[in-house]
C-alpha cells in the first residue's frame, strides 16, 4: 500500500511540475517582445524573422533605402516616427524595388505597397521636378511605423491589413527623435 501511495504521489508531482512548466512557457511566450539587437529589430513577418535597421531620426528617415543597391536576405528598415499621422513614401534615389508595410501605433498593418524602383534624377531635371514625378505611396490611415523590405516579398506572404506585427513599441517610442 505504501508503494502505491508513493508511486501515486510521484506521478501527481511529475504531472503538476509538467503543468507548471508548460504554463510558465506559455506565459513567457505571450509576454515576450521582439528582440532588439545592436540597434536592429528582429521582427516576425509571416513566420520569417527579419533583421531591420531601426530608423528613428529625421536624417535617416529621409534617406531611407536611397542609394542602397541590395538588401541582405530577410533584411530591411523599420521607420519609427515621433507621432502617428497619415504618411506618404516615395522612391527617392532608390536603386531597387521595395515593399512597404505601414503600421499604426500598436503595430497593426494599415497599408502595404509594392514600390518599383523609379528613374534617378536626370541631369536636366530640377529637384522640384524630380520630386513631383515620383509616385506617392500613402499609409491611408495614421501610421507611426513603416517597414521596408526587398521588393516582391509581400506577394509571397499572407499578411493582411489589420494584422498585428509584434514590435517592442515601448522601446521604439523611447528612442524616436
Amino acid at each position: 500500500m505504501a508503494h502505491f501511495i508513493t508511486t501515486t504521489l510521484r506521478t501527481a508531482l511529475r504531472t503538476t511540475m509538467f503543468l507548471i512548466a508548460t504554463l510558465l512557457l506559455i506565459s513567457m511566450a505571450a509576454c515576450s517582445k521582439p528582440a532588439i539587437v545592436n540597434g536592429k529589430a528582429i521582427v516576425d513577418l509571416d513566420g520569417k524573422s527579419y533583421t531591420l535597421d531601426i530608423v528613428a531620426d529625421d536624417a535617416t528617415r529621409e534617406r531611407g533605402l536611397g542609394g542602397i543597391a541590395e538588401l541582405p536576405d530577410n533584411g530591411g528598415m523599420l521607420f519609427v516616427f515621433p507621432n502617428s499621422r497619415l504618411r506618404t513614401f516615395v522612391m527617392r534615389d532608390c536603386l531597387i524595388d521595395i515593399d512597404i508595410i505601414f503600421l499604426d501605433p500598436s503595430g497593426r498593418i494599415v497599408a502595404m505597397h509594392h514600390m518599383p524602383a523609379e528613374g534617378l534624377k536626370a541631369d536636366n531635371e530640377s529637384p522640384t521636378q524630380y520630386e513631383q514625378r515620383l509616385k506617392r505611396y500613402p499609409s491611408r490611415f495614421s501610421a507611426k511605423f513603416a517597414i521596408e523590405i526587398d521588393g516582391g516579398k509581400l506577394e509571397t506572404m499572407n499578411l493582411k491589413e489589420g494584422q498585428l506585427i509584434k514590435l517592442d513599441v515601448d522601446y521604439l517610442k523611447s528612442i524616436v527623435q
